[in-house]
């Protein structure tokens, strides 16, 4: 087809890679590929269909390129970032906002589009000028799907192609068979890690941005390489996603899709999960015994009246730290097979292997890592800080389906998987019970969703103790005002003709010496019990935030399950209601609320208050702290 854009876009490609572009008769893909062809100048452009051929090309030249390395197991490789490039760059992620939104938008680190866009367009301008490009076709959900959202990456970092080759689902296929309307329907990520250092790592952080445009669907990634920062198809796509569902009637959520195995009764449950940093999600997602359709992003979708959810990825892009052969064991195992496995930011030992924090195996003296070669135990920085083997937030990268509880069907189901319970779990020492059903899905949005805090540890830089507010543990992304979000969450469910059950879970209650109430393990108690109440198999009692198990049923869930003794005396004091520290938090809630929305709908902050005056009436009724089965309605 004709473009303006023909004659250039030849210039830089191979026929084969014109021909590929060309075949998908889309002006708007052209027009995007050339334009920024033109804009950020590079020697060439090398589009990828949805071929192992041309898959084995890009991690070929990601090797070739020196921005990955080759490992003593040959399908693995190992990438390192820059020292100062090794996280999500908060600062310098921002919205590209209209005037007339700015100021309900002032609260999610936007600036004015104009503005914003000059700025991102002058540190893009010539960035790949003597680089080679790859354009790739991905999709988030399964390919001809109600869910399906089509994506195009435009890159100089082949790593990031390899990363997005094995976390997304390939989709030119898809492209060649968008009809009419649908070919304008996808998102579009252009991304440069400029000019690298010796090491190949990204020189210019001073001009590090990330400015995503939901109104247009198109995010600008400039001068990084850490993959937070710029695989466009996770963190960024997501924002892009939130938006568009919020506007359209589905959900984008930050969630995990798991499906409850019931060997006894002979059936799987599906359940999601958000849960903030270090509160239990991968954890939850990972249960043994359970399969797992997704670790971290879902889309959830009304179906003839049911909600069906898929994982928007096919791949996992998770911290390495502390995974081992106790905690994680499905996970340990796979990185130490010889399969394809990207690691980041961990040593490379004279061995050739890669050993990072946590892993429960002994690390060489000796390496290189993420602060450049030779490292060794001891090496400083240029502050005299220790420089630690392996850096706190490395990462592996690697494909779901290497996992031996992959629920493969759940995963391909082009409807997506039934849901019958969400799941949100925060970390906090003296509030929330394990496990707790909501009365309803309205009553699970505003009291389980919204008021998720996650209370800093020890191992925190700052004061132990302090209640972070997570609202839906998705704050980092949101894109569009919190009480709308708010609201079309509510909206969502209410719409269903079968609303899933809402739970919270929490897993870091404290007895008062100050110990963790139950094991790692107690989760899939909580969980189980979930999936009981879900198909009626379990009385309940009611508190004023919800309905909690009785002690007979977790006593037999424990011993079924973990084979473990749960008492009376340790049910007790774990499922008490107390009252002022729930009075406490939703009053946080009201107060972070009013802070990040200023246009936050009073209905919000009503519904808080009357939950506020049940639960001081039930004090001045039952007492401040309610002993299970002692609060009548």
């Amino acid at each position: 087809m004709n473009s303006k854009y023909t004659d250039l876009l030849k210039g830089k490609m191979s026929d084969a890679s014109w021909a590929k572009l060309a075949a998908l008769e889309n002006e708007k893909v052209i027009d995007f590929v050339g334009q920024f062809a033109e804009h950020c100048d590079p020697a060439t452009i090398y589009v990828c269909d949805d071929s192992k051929e041309d898959e084995q090309y890009i991690r070929d030249q990601s090797l070739a390129k020196g921005e990955e390395h080759t490992l003593a197991r040959d399908k693995q490789t190992i990438h390192f970032d820059d020292p100062k490039d090794q996280a999500r760059d908060k600062v310098n992620t921002r919205y590209l906002v209209y005037k007339e939104n700015l100021e309900k938008m002032k609260s999610l680190n936007s600036i004015a589009y104009d503005e914003g866009l000059e700025e991102i367009m002058g540190i893009s301008k010539g960035i790949m000028k003597g680089k080679d490009a790859v354009v790739k076709f991905f999709c988030e959900g399964p390919a001809f799907s109600k869910f399906t959202m089509p994506c195009v990456q435009f890159t100089d970092s082949w790593y990031v192609a390899h990363s997005e080759s094995i976390l997304y689902r390939p989709a030119y296929a898809h492209f060649l068979a968008m009809k009419g309307e649908e070919k304008d329907e996808f998102f579009r990520f252009i991304h440069s890690a400029g000019e690298l250092t010796e090491n190949n790592t990204a020189k210019n952080l001073e001009k590090r941005r990330i400015y995503m445009d939901t109104q247009n669907n198109i995010v600008y990634s400039m001068n990084c390489q850490y993959a937070g920062n710029t695989v466009g198809l996770k963190k960024h796509s997501m924002r892009l996603a939130i938006n568009k569902s919020g506007q359209e009637g589905w959900l984008c959520e930050h969630m995990f899709v798991m499906a409850c195995v019931n060997e006894e009764k002979g059936r799987k449950t599906y359940f999601t999960g958000a849960y903030p940093s270090a509160c239990g999600k991968t954890s939850t997602a990972m249960i043994p015994g359970e399969e797992i359709v997704g670790d971290d992003i879902a889309y959830f979708r009304n179906i003839d009246g049911q909600f069906r959810a898929v994982n928007v990825e096919q791949g996992i892009f998770g911290i390495i730290k502390d995974v081992n052969a106790d905690d994680d064991p499905l996970i340990f195992e796979n990185l130490n097979k010889n399969q394809e496995v990207i690691f980041s930011n961990v040593l490379r030992g004279e061995d050739n292997l890669p050993y990072w924090l946590g892993s429960g195996v002994e690390t060489p003296a000796k390496g290189d890592n993420f602060s450049g070669p030779n490292w060794f135990a001891g090496k400083k920085d240029a502050d005299g800080n220790e420089i630690k083997c392996a850096h706190g937030n490395a990462r592996y990268t690697m494909r779901l389906d290497y996992l031996d509880n992959f629920d493969k069907a759940g995963f391909e189901a082009k409807d997506g998987v039934l849901v019958s319970g969400v799941l949100y779990g925060g970390r906090d020492s003296d509030t929330t019970v394990p496990v707790e059903e909501s009365a309803s899905w309205k009553e699970g949005i505003l009291l389980k969703a919204c008021t998720l805090e996650s209370e800093t540890t020890s191992a925190t830089i700052g004061a132990e103790g302090v209640r972070k507010p997570s609202p839906m543990a998705n704050m980092d992304f949101l894109s569009y005002p919190l009480g709308e979000y708010t609201l079309n969450n509510i909206k969502f469910g209410e719409s269903l003709d079968v609303t899933p059950k809402v739970f919270s879970t929490n897993y870091f209650l404290r007895t008062k010496d100050g110990k963790f109430c139950n094991s790692k393990l107690a989760k899939k108690v909580w969980v189980h019990w979930a999936e009981g109440r879900v198909h009626g198999e379990f009385e309940a009692l009611d508190t004023p935030t919800g309905k909690i198990p009785l002690y007979e049923d977790l006593k037999v869930l424990f011993k079924k399950l973990l084979n473990t003794d749960y008492t009376q005396a340790e049910y007790e004091y774990q499922f008490t209601f107390r009252c002022d520290s729930w009075i406490a938090k939703l009053e946080r809630s009201k107060l972070y609320f009013k802070k990040m929305d200023a246009f936050c709908p009073s209905v919000v902050f009503e519904e808080w208050d009357s939950f506020i005056a049940k639960i001081a009436d039930a004090k001045a009724k039952f007492g401040n702290e309610i002993l299970p089965g002692k609060f009548v309605k």
